[in-house]
């Protein structure tokens, strides 16, 4: 053999060598980067069972619950039977109209009628058997109201239904006692005495009202009446 073909049989032994050596370094990077990938897949991210199925379990969601909106609004029921209402010379000026909302109610109504003569005019129609089952009471324009005055004329109501007091609205110095009197009479008498906010609805409407800023015109009675008839 010449020295040529032993210096080419050595260099193709070297190559091989080589080229094994890469291969084989080739394949321990693509090992070790397999390792990797299945301890990144087995890992608490992932959680990967078998099929390739997520085994981690999804934090509860928080349950939502819809609160419906509260209504605040009162409904009264209506009472069958008749009314009475007792009053000044405002019960008066609505008589027209307020025979109209509610037919068939007696209207008592006197020019200048304080409230201590009022409780007297409902005993008395009780006495004699004509008191409605619902009893309004329109009174308070011509003087002060008393907490022992509505005691005094809730007993005289004794065994009606309901009790509407209309409160007032005069430019007088006793209508904010007054009012506050009233308000505070129904909420010591809950589920029989109400209150028709008269002074709250017609404030705003100085048309309401003839000169003299108490008595009412036409439209004025037809508010008082009708809200009125929104209690009685």
């Amino acid at each position: 053999m010449s020295g040529i073909d032993r210096v080419d049989r050595v260099i193709g032994v070297v190559l091989v060598v080589v080229l094994g050596a890469l291969a084989a370094l080739g394949l321990s990077e693509n090992s070790h980067a397999s390792s990797a990938s299945a301890r990144a897949l087995s890992g608490p991210t992932s959680a990967l069972g078998s099929g390739g199925t997520s085994s981690l379990t999804a934090p509860p969601s928080t349950p939502t619950t819809t609160v419906p909106p509260t209504t605040t609004t009162t409904t009264l029921g209506p009472i069958p039977g008749p009314v009475t209402a007792v009053g000044d010379s405002i019960m008066l000026d609505i008589q027209p109209e307020l025979s109209v909302v509610l037919p068939g109610v007696t209207v008592d109504g006197l020019v200048s009628r304080q409230f201590d003569a009022g409780v007297g005019v409902v005993q008395a129609d009780r006495s004699a058997g004509t008191l409605g089952r619902v009893l309004v009471v329109e009174l308070g324009t011509n003087g002060p109201v008393s907490a022992s005055a509505i005691d005094a004329m809730m007993q005289a109501a004794s065994g009606v239904s309901r009790v509407v007091f209309v409160n007032v609205c005069v430019p007088r110095d006793w209508t904010t006692p007054d009012n506050a009197v009233l308000a505070a009479a129904v909420g010591r008498y809950p589920g029989m005495a109400v209150l028709a906010d008269w002074n709250a609805l017609a404030t705003p409407h100085p048309e309401w009202f003839t000169a003299d800023q108490v008595h009412l015109n036409p439209a004025g009675a037809t508010a008082l009446a009708t809200l009125i008839a929104q209690y009685a």
